[in-house]
């Protein structure tokens, strides 16, 4: 049984921020994701996008992003269950909740905050009937390592920005890369397109538009697709690669079995406090929540993670008052040892 103060259910940038509030409050955090790694969609779906609306950061890299928030919570030594999905919750009787994984790992808190982003996700597959038969033998629908398609052949469907920044990306790195589009129109942003369209005058991306693919082949893996394009015959590509990007649809799981407020797959909160479930204990930080006014930004996510660890303390230390003090004056102790504090002024007397 692993124990913590505060369990936190998604290490996303929401997540990996509450390690690092609740770190000041001398609150300890253990993290549950489904993904082998931290760092949410940043890491998983787009780790190479920049992002412009973090404070102090007129652009970073999503997987960038996710790094300096690593590196900022380690020092309060937090916890992970990686690759597994919190199945089941359990109310004990002075509480406290039991959370159980898919792979029976037993978690412990007197709190638990839900930061997993919009939930879980599973990718839009386009109609073709064996697809699942050649799923990570050449078929994948997210990019985690570009390396993997060094040299090699890659075929991409899709038409929104995904699809459009992986083509542009993978043509540094690929030995070609074709993209394949039902529509003539994009909707990607407008310079995404532009580039695509230099990319294709340079030969360097076969832009194939409108058009689909409707059959793979091949046998261990995928040797070549096959395209339907409009007042053509059908034809084959050979590829060692087919990308289809038609985007992720999210979904809360089995956290939507826990007995919550659900709307429009978002979980309610009384944001005029702390962003408390209907049940007390359980909170819900960043975009898997919904309130009058939610806007689903990062950024957002970090003030309710502030909030929300605040109000933690009191429940799990009921009769102990906190005293807020800026980590410019209190400084900032780790739990493994370290300390962080503004230089001392010199006082000097003067005769």
């Amino acid at each position: 049984m692993i124990k913590t103060d505060i369990l936190i259910i998604g290490a996303g940038p929401t997540g990996l921020f509450t390690v690092f509030e609740a770190g000041l409050l001398k609150l300890r955090c253990h993290l549950i994701d489904a993904l082998p790694q931290a760092g949410g969609q940043c890491s998983e779906i787009y780790p190479k996008k920049p992002i412009y609306d973090i404070p102090a950061y007129p652009e970073i890299l999503a997987g960038d992003l996710t790094d300096k928030l690593l590196e900022q919570s380690k020092q309060f030594e937090p916890g992970f269950t990686l690759g597994e999905r919190a199945e089941t919750i359990e109310k004990q009787e002075d509480g406290s909740f039991i959370v159980t994984t898919n792979k029976g790992t037993k978690h412990h808190a007197p709190v638990v905050a839900i930061a997993g982003g919009l939930g879980s996700f599973e990718p839009r597959k386009p109609p073709i009937p064996n697809i699942t038969e050649f799923e990570d033998k050449g078929v994948e629908y997210i990019i985690r390592d570009p390396e993997m398609y060094r040299n090699k052949n890659v075929v991409i469907s899709g038409g929104g920005d995904s699809a459009l920044d992986w083509a542009i990306f993978l043509t540094d790195v690929a030995a070609s890369v074709t993209l394949i589009h039902r529509r003539n129109e994009f909707r990607g942003a407008l310079d995404s397109v532009d580039k695509v369209q230099e990319l294709k005058d340079a030969g360097k991306i076969r832009l194939l538009t409108p058009a689909e693919v409707v059959a793979i082949s091949g046998d261990a893996k995928v040797t070549a697709v096959e395209v339907k394009q409009k007042d053509q015959e059908n034809f084959t590509i050979k590829t060692d690669h087919f990308i289809p990007l038609f985007g992720l649809s999210p979904k809360l799981g089995p956290i939507g079995n826990w007995g919550l407020e659900i709307e429009k797959n978002a979980i309610k909160v009384n944001n005029a406090l702390d962003y408390q479930t209907n049940i007390p204990g359980i909170y819900a930080i960043g975009d898997v929540n919904t309130y009058p006014g939610k806007l689903k930004l990062i950024l957002c996510g970090f003030h309710e993670a502030t909030l929300m660890c605040q109000s933690a303390y009191k429940r799990i230390f009921p009769d102990k008052k906190y005293v807020m003090k800026y980590t410019t004056v209190g400084g900032v102790d780790g739990f493994d040892g370290t300390r962080k504090e503004a230089p001392k002024a010199v006082i000097k007397k003067i005769n």
